[in-house]
């Protein structure tokens, strides 16, 4: 039978029951010394406000949740502190009852106005600002001007700022916050006093959130603490929101899986198992595991995000081992992580993290996010197995048999870099007689400045006719050559005026008469299609050499993109590095 109530107290109305208040507010920092991770902002401020060198502007910035607008408040509260018995002057230790104090953090303070530049952009805005100022405080010792996400003010309203925050009156300071302290312009960073407040350090927040969770009489293990600051990630007010909903979530103790289901998060030991099998090759093992997390209520995309995290924690431990000792994994992940970093090659979790991050970009905009992130995992279950290319270099070339003897087919000459040469298609310049005797003289010695055909397609090329050059190149099949004379069959798709053309644009750039003839046959290949029989033979002669015949049996579906000899390799890298020589040399360094 339920407990009849007491005679002698009257039930509690709703109107006497205090109203709930979230953690973030209830905890929120009211003093310097109550902000975590500050340190440094925090003895800059105290100096200042010892040695009575207060700026006339600050601006604060970091990410979200790291206290700024929180750092802003405890700053006009010192300002303007007058201490217990109303006689204090401006103090980094603000007493938290007096009048002023009570009043802003409360934020009803006539005298300290917040205003929030994400939804008064304008320079009207500003301009209420600027004619406020010159009246003084009503009641405070300083008028104060909190304006927060102040880069969201338009370019405008910044300018109508500027004179007034160069020279505001004595009675009056501004204080600044944002996350994008690259959009604030120069000219008003000149003018304040920058803090940069840091992310909060993950032992700080945990040892935060167990203060906090104490004096809720909150029961809650470290493990599901650890959980919420890495999803924090070193903001406070995220973690203390995050704190509120995990003791609502766990009605009772919470633990570290209520929370991985309140996050949507799947176990990390499960997901170190998940990776360890793509690591093996473990297709099957894999699609297994993903699928039994998805049942447990794993978001596929959190999956692999906590794949992604793992690679880039491994690959980080692998450099520098100290990495290892984060306070926000377990032991025994500690242990797993470092033999992962000690037997995988930095070069797969490369790879990986490559991999991982196409992946996250496929499985957030597909249909069926599950059937995206098993196509991913199946990628790369097959792909981290896969030898390094040196290493399939080595092995191919350990395969590859040796050269046939010396009655079989002749091998590439020393340094051409056999088939991988390219080959050069030049174009006969067919008969080399002199010029007709009915020429003059002058012309003679300035068709002489063009001994071959090829000269004469290089001052195409110079004069930059285009369409010219390319029909050259393609139709012309050159059948003989000499100075001032061309003869040529052209092929089926040439342009029927190809020879008149030529022979006018020759003509207007020499300054002197070209006979250009066409004939039915007896021309050799064009300049392209010499081009293209070079490069087919050198395919096909790359193409019979044992290492790339080992190389397709490898991967049938590979491709030869490019040809190029060691000599065209020893080309580029002296003509890079001659770039990059050009590149650091300053002139003005020398004088």
């Amino acid at each position: 039978m339920p407990a009849a109530p007491n005679p002698a107290r009257p039930p509690m109305s709703d109107t006497d029951k205090k109203p709930y208040q979230v953690l973030a507010r209830k905890y929120r920092p009211e003093t310097f010394a109550d902000l975590v991770g500050q340190e440094a902002m925090v003895r800059t401020l105290k100096n200042a406000f010892k040695a009575d060198r207060i700026a006339q502007a600050f601006i604060m910035t970091g990410i979200r949740g790291t206290g700024k607008t929180t750092t802003a408040r405890i700053i006009a509260k010192g300002m303007n502190c007058i201490g217990p018995d109303g006689q204090g002057g401006p103090t980094t230790e603000p007493c938290g009852v007096c009048e002023h104090c009570t009043a802003i953090m409360e934020g009803r303070h006539v005298d300290v106005m917040e205003m929030d530049a994400a939804s008064r952009t304008g320079v009207n805005d500003i301009r209420d600002i600027i004619e406020s100022v010159h009246y003084r405080a009503a009641s405070a010792r300083y008028k104060i001007y909190i304006i927060d996400e102040v880069h969201m003010l338009s370019t405008s309203a910044f300018n109508a700022l500027l004179k007034t925050l160069e020279e505001p009156p004595e009675h009056v300071k501004f204080i600044f916050a944002t996350t994008e302290i690259r959009k604030v312009p120069v000219t008003v960073l000149s003018r304040c006093q920058r803090f940069d407040l840091r992310r909060i350090e993950p032992e700080d927040q945990i040892a935060m959130l167990r203060r906090i969770a104490d004096a809720e009489a909150a029961e809650i293990t470290d493990e599901a603490l650890a959980l919420i600051t890495r999803a924090a990630e070193g903001s406070a007010r995220d973690a203390t929101s995050l704190l509120d909903q995990a003791i609502s979530h766990g009605a009772g103790e919470t633990t570290a899986d209520q929370v991985r289901a309140m996050l949507g998060l799947a176990d990390r030991g499960r997901v170190m198992d998940l990776f360890d099998m793509i690591m093996k090759g473990d297709a099957a093992g894999a699609l297994t595991e993903l699928s039994a997390q998805y049942a447990d209520g794993a978001d596929p995309l959190a999956v692999l995000r906590d794949l992604a995290e793992i690679t880039h924690w491994v690959s980080v431990v692998k450099i520098t081992p100290d990495a290892a000792d984060d306070p926000t994994i377990s032991p025994d992940e500690r242990t797993r992580g470092k033999q992962m970093a000690d037997t995988l090659p930095m070069r797969i979790l490369a790879r990986t993290w490559q991999m991982l991050l196409k992946a996250l970009d496929e499985v957030a905009q597909a249909p069926n996010a599950m059937m995206a992130a098993e196509m991913a995992i199946i990628r790369l279950t097959h792909v981290a197995d896969l030898p390094s290319p040196e290493d399939l270099v080595r092995k191919l070339k350990d395969a590859t048999p040796p050269p046939p003897p010396a009655g079989g087919a002749p091998a590439a000459p020393s340094g051409t870099g056999g088939p991988a040469a390219t080959a050069r298609a030049t174009v006969s310049s067919g008969a080399t007689g002199g010029p007709s005797a009915a020429l003059a003289q002058d012309a003679e010695h300035a068709l002489a400045r063009y001994p071959t055909f090829d000269h004469v397609v290089e001052l195409i090329r110079a004069n930059r006719d285009g369409k010219l050059l390319m029909d050259v190149e393609a139709d012309l099949r050159l059948v003989s050559y000499q100075p001032g004379r061309i003869t040529f069959e052209p092929t089926p798709t040439a342009p029927t005026d190809l020879a008149q053309r030529l022979g006018s644009a020759l003509q207007r750039w020499t300054g002197n008469r070209w006979a250009v003839s066409v004939v039915s046959e007896g021309g050799a290949p064009s300049i392209v299609e010499a081009r293209t029989a070079a490069k087919t033979a050198l395919e096909t002669e790359a193409r019979d050499h044992p290492l790339v015949q080992a190389v397709f049996e490898a991967f049938p579906s590979a491709r030869i993109l490019d040809i190029r000899s060691a000599a065209d390799l020893a080309a580029q890298a002296q003509t890079e590095a001659l770039q990059e020589v050009e590149d650091e040399w300053d002139p003005f360094e020398e004088e």
